[in-house]
């Protein structure tokens, strides 16, 4: 085979690749901007406040640190929903019971104050485990949201660092095949390989 026929074949393979990466890379960031954005735009709208503390005495430096740190600030990102949902929330909700005890502590009082409608502590003990399990309810549905948000997020992030390797990688393909294309016109038309 002759050389020039090659060089010329890696050059265009090589001007492929780095269209194909700069396309990559322009998906990605969009993906990335897309997933910030909707997820920011999302958790502002609920008005989420950050509090300054959690409540767990036993939590590491670096958690108590980022909730002094955002404490009274709107949750906007997909970190600041991470920390909420497993440092706030998912502490308290493991001071209470899972939502499958609740459930059946909560039927089976209801089922105990409907069977005897004239006794006030079991119409109280009825409605005290409704409460629970409502509380028990929201806070695991809204843990459970948070976090989604917060994989989205994570997501977009990935897409961002991935579109940046992505442009360099056009960017070095491009410069090497651009070099092939130099190197072509000075090989000899009768080298071989």
């Amino acid at each position: 085979m002759k050389r020039r026929t090659f060089d010329g074949i890696v050059t265009l393979v090589g001007f492929g690749l780095s269209l194909f990466l700069f396309v990559a890379a322009g998906l990605m960031n969009w993906g990335y901007s897309f997933s910030d954005s909707a997820v920011s735009g999302q958790l502002a709208a609920q008005k989420i406040s950050i509090p300054a503390a959690t409540g767990n005495s036993a939590e590491d430096a670096s958690t108590t640190a980022f909730f002094k740190a955002n404490a009274g600030k709107l949750m906007t990102t997909g970190k600041q929903a991470q920390m909420y949902a497993d440092h706030y929330l998912g502490f308290h909700l493991s001071r209470m019971a899972t939502y499958a005890d609740a459930s059946t502590a909560s039927r089976t009082a209801s089922g105990a104050a409907a069977a005897n409608p004239s006794d006030p502590a079991l119409q109280k003990a009825a409605a005290s485990a409704l409460a629970t399990l409502d509380t028990v309810f929201k806070g695991t549905t809204l843990r459970g949201t948070l976090l989604t948000a917060y994989a989205f997020w994570e997501i977009g992030q990935i897409a961002r660092i991935s579109a940046g390797v992505a442009l360099l990688g056009g960017l070095l393909l491009l410069v090497l095949s651009m070099a092939g294309w130099v190197h072509l016109r000075r090989t000899p038309e009768d080298a071989t390989i």
